[in-house]
Formats: C-alpha cells, structure tokens, sequence
C-alpha cells in the first residue's frame, strides 16, 4: 500500500504505509554531524546519526552514553526557596516537630511522598501521610484537609500539589501550622503565602530545571536538607543521632516518578532515571520488588518497565481504588506488606483497564464521528471527547491513548451533574498546560492547569463550547494543527543482520528513551515475512530476511487490531519494508535481536 505519488524527502519513498503514515527522516541535517561523531569516538555510525539528530554535539557525545550524577545534578540552592524549605525542614527535623506530608495520588505523588516519609522515619519521626481521595477531594490541598492535618501538625509539606492552592494554605496558615510546598506544576503570576514554594516552573525561578518532576524537586530538597542538618548543626555527630540516610537508595522512586510523569528525558532527568534503574534492579525497595513481582517482571528494570508495567499500578489505587495505595507501597519496608498492596494494587489495575477499554471505544467513536462530519476531529489542533458518568480515573490514560493515535493534544472529559472533570495530554512541542492555565484564568474553566505535557481541568457543561474552541485555538497558534499523524519519523536504515546485540547495547547507552529523547526507530528495507504465526490474541510473530542469509526476529504488538496485522500475514515472500524499534529479546535465556513492528509498506521490485 504506497502512494504513486512520491514525495521527494519521503524515507524509501513510502508516503503512504499500511497505517497510513509518510515516512521521513528523522532529521537529515544530522547525517554529516553523525559520521564525525562516529568517527571521533569509534561508534557505529548509525549511533552517532541517532545522537546527532538529538541534538548531542561532536565533543558532548562521550559525556551524554555515560551520564552522571556527579555531571548533572544542579545544586539545590539554584532553585527559588530551596534555601528556606531546606533550612525549614532541618529545624522541623531537629526539633522533633510533627510533619504531615500531603500528596498527589498519582505516580509522582506517590513518589514524592514517600521520599520524604523515608527519609523522615530514617532520621527517627513517624510523619503523616495524606492523599486526598480523586473523587471526594480532587486534586491538590483543600481546606477542610489542611485545617485537619494544620490542627495535629507543625508542619505540612505539599509535595506534586500545591502551587496554586491559595485557599487552603491560607487554611492551614490560620491554624498556626507552615506549609512548604515542593512542585513543579506551572505556577500562576502570584504564590501562596507560605514558608517556601520551591518549584522550578515559577516565573522567578531561573535555575532552568523546569523539565524535573515532582519527585525530583523532592529528591533535592532532600539534598539540601541533609547537608544542612550535617553542615550547620550538631544532629548527626550526637551520642544517639541516627546515621545520614543513603540518599542514592531512593533514586529508584524518582526513576519511576520520573518517567511515568513523562518528564523530559534530558539533562540530569537522564542521569537520575539511568541510576534509579540501577537501583531497582537491586530489588531493596520492598514495595517495588513486589509490584514488579505482581508484573511478572523478569528481566532487570527498564524505562519501558517503569512507564507501562510498574507506572501503571502505582497510579491504580488513585483512580479506581483507594488514594494512598500506592504512596503507601512505596513508603513500606516490610516485605509483608508491600506484597499484600501490590496485590490490590494489581486488582485495581485489572479493574481500571476494564473501565477504560469502555471510555476509551466511545472517544474514538465521537473523534471519528467529527471527523466524518467534517467538523474537526482528528484535524483539528486538538482531539476531545466527553461522557456523562465517565470514571475521572480513567479520563488521562484515554487522553494518552488518542494524543498516540492522532498525534494531537488530547482532552478527555467525564461530566456528572453539569460539571465535568477532565484530563489532557500534549505532544511534543506543544504546552498545553500553560494553554490551560490561560484558560483557567479567563474564566473558561472553573480549574484548570498542569505543565507542557499533562493538564487537568474542571468545567462546566454551558461553557465547554466556548473553553474547547478557545483551547484549540491557543493549539493551533503552536503548531498543534499541522501535526498529523501521517509522519513517522525514521532514524535509518538497517539489513536484519546488521541489528546486532552489539548495536543494540550500544543503541542503549543514549537512552533511557522517552519525551525529547525518543527511542531509535530503523527501517527494515526490502524484507522477506517467514514463519508468521498469530501470539496472544492480536500479535503477530514472524521472521524478517533478507535473502542472503540474514534474518531477525520480528513481532507486531496488537497488530491484528489494525490494518498491519493482515498486511503482514498476506505478504509472505513479498519484499515488504519494515519499521519499528530494535531491541534485545531475553525470554527463556537466550539473548537475541527483535524487531518490535511498528508500520510497513509493500516495497517496490
């Protein structure tokens, strides 16, 4: 299936596969540059053209396959406030103070909080923890939570939330507890009176760590905290004072919070996600090692584990289940325990995909349906879909689901008597949480804001109208519109023998993969389709080759929910072009290249 028409910079001259998609090359500027760095350093060349096209520079190149900590890591004190949340917690710390950590209840909230319950029952306290419930409370401190805890605690400590709660920090203030707030959501122009606001997406903040998440931010309040209560006092040199905890023992957290928060993969985001990967797969995190035990999870962690397979359970317990689940699996050390959370924790999830196969069928109608009718749609510089009675749980996975499927920002709303909570996701290069944030403060929407990739909103069903063409528009002046999903970006192109383990290994060393740092796609030029067999119930195995003895292992996931699947299992000895990612296949012990398939095109003889 290709166009006959063919486009000049169209990759092997596919301007129409199987799926639809022009392929192109993922940046043809980078070709030149990726032979010097391939040269300078001894890579294979198609390494140094995927660095280049990420922008990594001939004498970066060393640096960026090995990122440290030690390299990378700000100091605290670079970001607004950390110098009074640090000097506030260190007192709190040595004065014995009662502390409530209040969090968000999803991933990085989890996270988040527990850091700091780990850190604080270390140096010998018993903190509270408190995850507001997403229907009863919704998202971030309310007044009637913050005059509770404010009441019972000296300290309140607003982790992943926050910034923008005025009202019930004022709350919390009245009833003589401090509130430090650690976030990283985009701030509004004025901040909550309070001891601290460390956050580096305020607007006077030039630390430039604005791609951190939550858990990030939390991790170096921690930092500075520590070398305080070591530096400037006599806490850990007293007769009975606790040792200063390992702080690298938490990195696993702040990898997880990190890349399910879809954080941008850069900078010291890259250092922190490599090392906390290390440190997963050391298995010393009770709740972690039994979430990736209910996950059957085999293999040593990676990035992909910790977006699809731990992420995923992590946020169960906030959107179908109870709130503090998974703060509370992350924040136990008995084994115990831990196992026993994982296993509702995983109950939840399986409830939670139940619920959103059903949303997610109903968006796709509408999206399509406007589509047809020649209204927008999948056209438009934003995708949206809305129910009445959708789960609010599910409403930021399905938004995920068509922001990949239409490569478009994606709104998602469930409505319950006139009032509708929703959740978005963006693409690269588009903030839609600022744009939100605009929209928010223009009356359209009751509440609304987030940061670039991820924004929540509350509105009101006679204004959705009005916020959604106002929301698009604020899309489209960003480009949103002109990103369609026709375009598969293409970093080269490989024989089936040329995808080797070696490659491979190497290939992950510019990782881990994600937003901004997108995973290497290759095509597969000219491939023969061989043993090609059903898996599962719509995966397709097969074997690529080359016709001189060449050949790799290939699977399209859930193909045969699509036009690929068919495509494939008709195409026999036809040369066929393949593209996706290549990746290293361990299961049953034997280590061996795989071709994970994610579009094709009949090739020309």
């Amino acid at each position: 299936m290709q166009d006959s028409s063919r486009t000049p910079d169209a990759f092997l001259n596919v301007s129409q596969s199987v799926t639809g998609r022009r392929w192109t090359t993922r940046d043809a500027a980078a070709e030149r540059i990726g032979l010097a760095i391939a040269q300078s350093h001894g890579l294979p060349e198609i390494v140094g053209r995927v660095l280049a096209a990420r922008g990594v520079e001939i004498e970066e190149a060393a640096a960026y396959l090995e990122p440290t900590l030690r390299d990378l890591l700000p100091d605290p004190l670079s970001l607004k406030d950390m110098d009074i949340a640090a000097a506030r917690l260190a007192e709190a710390v040595q004065r014995r103070e009662r502390i409530a950590v209040f969090g968000d209840y999803d991933v990085d909230g989890a996270a988040s909080s527990s850091l700091l319950i780990r850190w604080l029952r270390a140096l010998g306290l018993s903190p509270t923890l408190y995850i507001p419930d997403r229907i009863d409370e919704g998202y971030g401190p309310n007044v009637p939570a913050m005059e509770q805890l404010a009441s019972a605690h000296d300290l309140l400590i607003a982790v992943d939330c926050g910034t923008l709660a005025f009202e019930p920090i004022d709350a919390a203030n009245a009833k003589g507890a401090e509130v430090i707030v650690a976030d990283h959501h985009l701030a509004g122009e004025t901040l909550p009176e309070c001891a601290a606001v460390v956050n580096p997406n305020r607007h006077d903040d030039d630390s430039g760590q604005g791609h951190l998440c939550a858990a990030g931010v939390v991790f170096l309040l921690l930092i500075a905290s520590q070398r305080r209560l070591r530096d400037e006092s006599a806490f850990f040199t007293a007769k009975s004072a606790p040792k200063p905890p390992d702080l690298m023992q938490y990195l696993d957290m702040v990898a997880l919070a990190t890349v399910a928060d879809v954080a941008p993969l850069i900078g010291v985001n890259r250092a922190l996600v490599r090392q906390g990967l290390k440190v997963m797969a050391k298995r010393g995190n009770a709740g972690l090692t039994a979430l990736a035990d209910v996950g059957r999870l085999t293999t040593a962690p990676s990035a992909y584990h910790l977006g699809y397979v731990l992420g995923p359970r992590v946020n169960a317990g906030g959107r179908v289940g109870q709130a503090d689940l998974g703060a509370r699996l992350l924040s136990s050390e008995d084994p115990g325990e831990a196992q026993a959370l994982a296993e509702r924790l995983d109950g939840h999830n399986e409830e939670r995909r139940a619920i959103e196969a059903g949303v997610q069928e109903a968006a796709i109608a509408q999206i399509e349906a406007r589509a047809a009718a020649a209204s927008g749609g999948a056209e438009a510089p934003l995708v949206w879909a809305t129910g009445d009675g959708w789960h609010p749980g599910v409403v930021g996975i399905v938004a995920s689901r068509l922001k990949e499927k239409f490569n478009r920002p994606a709104l998602v709303i469930g409505f319950d008597d006139g009032v509708g909570k929703g959740s978005g996701r963006s693409i690269e290069g588009v903030d839609l949480g600022s744009s939100v944030a605009t929209c928010a403060r223009e009356g359209l929407f009751l509440k609304g804001g987030g940061h670039k990739m991820a924004a929540g909103v509350t509105v009101e069903a006679d204004q959705l109208e009005a916020a959604l063409e106002r929301l698009s528009g604020l899309l489209e002046r960003q480009g949103a519109a002109a990103m369609g999903p026709r375009d598969l970006r293409i970093d080269g192109a490989l024989a089936p023998s040329g995808a080797t383990l070696e490659l491979i290994e190497t290939l992950e060393a510019a990782g881990p993969f994600g937003p901004a740092n997108p995973a290497p796609r290759f095509a597969i030029p000219s491939a023969r389709i061989s043993w090609a067999k059903p898996a599962g119930e719509s995966h397709l195995r097969f074997t690529a080759t080359d016709g001189h003895g060449g050949k790799l292992e290939a699977i399209a996931f859930r193909a045969f929910d699509g036009p690929l699947g068919q495509f494939l299992a008709n195409r026999a000895q036809a040369p066929t072009h393949l593209v996706g990612r290549i990746e290293i296949d361990d299961w049953g012990g034997r280590r061996r290249p795989k071709l994970r398939v994610e579009d094709a095109a009949a090739a020309e003889i």
